[in-house]
């Protein structure tokens, strides 16, 4: 009997001979650039469930790694703001997706007079065992892999993209979440976990999983509705309702009271006084929102100020404020 490692491989690589349209639901738009074309076959083998090529990760010409090439969407993306020979990898283990990637970034030659194929470097490899040297990449990215794996599978394919990532490197990714309890039918069904629908861990485990192994800053970039699994459609007596979640995790020294998390939290200090400061290094000036991992969050809730409000989670983080 094969592992679902092997039914994984065999789903994508009938969606490399031909498109599944309907293989990853998402609502997400696709990144627009000035001057990037998009080819319409690559829109076709768009497999991931978010977004996650941000401006704001790519600037000064970053080493880039992308995992899963699907439909070499995302690499295009990438190389659009490496356009060095080589400057962004593309490593999948299914033969026949990385032809059909080849083959799609021909296509994006004759829409895009920058854009050269020897920008992109396709390697065959694991995800759980990456042909890339320690060290070596700014940026690594995933959308709709990882939830796949099984928990020592997913810890190893963490441990990989963290060997291969710089001092401050950063891994963006998407993947499916679901915070209710799923039955072990579900668990255990090799096809619908390829189709990444039930290997979602709830976004605590999710999180937990990524700082486990080191990362000591998640950014929760956002959250989104992905799927219903309804009784009567699958092997469940309850609906199961699906997030995909985008996250940013950094390889940054994790600190000795724990990772930070950024959720969108935010502190408003709204007193007398010209400013508050905790004398922790968070200085909060008057009605203007300062957003705050949650750990500072909950230090700032704890000391019990009348004029401090905390805000909710917005599951939506795009950098500034302080930890």
């Amino acid at each position: 009997m094969g592992s679902y490692l092997d039914e994984t491989e065999n789903v994508y690589r009938n969606a490399a001979l031909k498109p599944d349209v309907g293989l990853c639901c998402t609502t997400t738009p696709m990144n627009a650039f000035p001057g990037l074309e998009i080819p319409k076959i690559m829109q076709e083998m768009n497999y991931g469930c978010g977004a996650i090529v941000s401006a704001n990760d790519l600037v000064n010409e970053p080493t880039i790694l992308y995992v899963g090439v699907g439909g070499g969407m995302e690499l295009l993306q990438f190389s659009y703001f490496n356009r060095n020979d080589r400057g962004v990898i593309g490593v999948d283990i299914v033969e026949e997706m990385l032809q059909s990637c080849a083959n799609n970034l021909l296509e994006a030659e004759k829409l895009n007079p920058w854009f050269k194929k020897e920008f992109i470097d396709l390697r065959k490899g694991s995800a759980l065992a990456l042909p890339v040297a320690d060290n070596s990449i700014d940026v690594a990215g995933q959308n709709c892999l990882f939830n796949i794996f099984k928990e020592n599978d997913l810890k190893k394919a963490l441990a990989e993209i963290y060997r291969v990532l710089k001092p401050g490197g950063r891994l963006v990714m998407s993947d499916p979440i679901c915070d209710q309890p799923m039955n072990e039918a579900l668990r255990n069904d090799d096809r619908l976990r390829a189709l990444c629908l039930t290997g979602s861990l709830t976004l605590s485990d999710y999180i937990k999983s990524i700082t486990d192994i080191g990362f000591g800053t998640i950014e929760i970039r956002a959250k989104r509705p992905y799927r219903i699994l309804a009784p009567g459609q699958y092997p469940t007596d309850e609906l199961l309702y699906i997030e995909s979640v985008e996250v940013c995790a950094i390889k940054d020294p994790m600190p000795a009271d724990g990772p930070c998390i950024f959720t969108g939290k935010a502190a408003i200090y709204y007193g007398e006084k010209e400013y508050f400061d905790d004398e922790k290094g968070h200085v909060l000036m008057p009605n203007q929102p300062l957003a705050v991992c949650d750990k500072t969050a909950g230090n700032l809730a704890a000391l019990k100020h009348d004029d401090i409000f905390i805000s909710n989670s917005t599951w939506f983080y795009d950098g500034g404020g302080c930890c």
